[in-house]
């Protein structure tokens, strides 16, 4: 029999590869582009909000505060990864360069806190941006964390992880939480009148219920939620780094 013809009707592996390729370079240029327009939008309506019913003049600060929130954050992240990560796959490198595993891997981890906080904790209470736009909402709190789940999940390409990659996942929300609370009492808020501004209630020591006991008890819950999902995240990559598919040359 001749070397490399098909002795089976069965699938052929390198056929299944470049379909998911196919598959996952949709999701990630459709998901960046949702994330995009969610983003674009959100700010849209919140500067309409601040220079017509607010009546406010100058609104830099309060396009900072904006860029102030982990969701804003953690969302122009996955962006930046769904679009450097379709390049790869435009490009056909496999597996990935290992340096975006670990920034996949580490938005991915922020992305499941943030659906998790969200819709555990926040649905339904009015946060600081001015006015919330439904849709772009949910795709930042809802579509697009699934999205970067799945991505991390079904992708192929990705490598291997090293469980030190944890403390390189948990840098950037530490980082986060030291910024928010320092910059959160010089902060005048021109929007609600207030001398402060913090991005989610449970972080304000001025209406939490034990102060800044009760600010301490959930930036330690949520580190732990961080860390645990970055563990899982990291665990999941050790599994198998080429699942769910193998190359053909495996």
């Amino acid at each position: 029999m001749f070397r490399g013809a098909k002795t089976s009707g069965g699938p052929n592996p390198a056929d299944s590869i470049r379909l998911m390729r196919a598959l996952f370079l949709i999701v990630r240029i459709g998901g960046a582009a949702a994330i995009l327009a969610a983003v674009v939008g959100q700010l849209t309506t919140s500067y309409a909000f601040w220079t017509g019913p607010a009546g406010l003049s100058d609104v830099s600060t309060q396009v900072v505060n904006f860029f102030s929130f982990f969701t804003i954050d953690s969302n122009l992240l996955t962006l930046a990864v769904f679009l450097i990560a379709a390049v790869c796959l435009i490009r056909g490198e496999s597996p990935e360069p290992r340096w975006l595993s670990v920034g996949r891997a580490s938005v991915a981890a922020y992305m499941v806190t943030t659906g998790v906080v969200y819709n555990v904790l926040l649905r339904g209470i009015e946060l600081p941006q001015g006015a919330t736009l439904p849709w772009s909402n949910e795709v930042l709190h809802v579509v697009a964390p699934l999205l970067m789940a799945l991505d991390w999940l079904l992708a192929p390409g990705r490598n291997r992880l090293e469980w030190k990659t944890i403390w390189i996942t948990v840098a950037f929300p530490l980082a986060w939480g030291v910024y928010t609370l320092i910059r959160g009492p010089l902060v005048v808020d021109a929007v609600f009148g207030t001398g402060y501004w913090y991005p989610y209630p449970f972080l304000n020591p001025h209406i939490a219920p034990e102060g800044y006991l009760s600010v301490a008890f959930y930036l330690v819950l949520i580190a732990g939620l961080i860390g645990g999902v970055g563990a899982l995240v990291i665990w999941v990559s050790r599994r198998r780094a080429d699942w769910p598919l193998r190359s053909p040359a495996a």
